[in-house]
């Protein structure tokens, strides 16, 4: 389980990139690069890490489920997860 800290800090920059993303794309289209220069390095929609939803930890993420595959396996062992199943044949 990562620190409730590094799970906070990936909140803010969410919310930075969220809070300057029409900003960022109205100087890229403008090609004002000076501009973009001045904006907030965590703006940058490239900074963010995928974290495991429930946990926090940033490996093994799936996409699909946002969740990470230790967190996934387990929900899904247990049939929290629908329309996933185990494989058998």
């Amino acid at each position: 389980m990562a620190k409730e800290s590094v799970k906070a800090r990936e909140r803010k920059k969410q919310a930075t990139v969220e809070r300057f993303a029409a900003k960022r794309k109205a100087l890229k289209e403008a090609g004002d690069y000076v501009g973009l220069d001045k904006l907030p390095k965590n703006a940058s929609p490239v900074r963010l890490h995928n974290r495991c939803k429930l946990t926090g930890r940033p490996r093994g993420y799936m996409r699909k489920f946002g969740i990470n595959r230790v967190t996934f396996r387990e929900l899904a062992a247990n049939g929290k997860i629908p329309g996933v199943t185990r494989a058998s044949w």
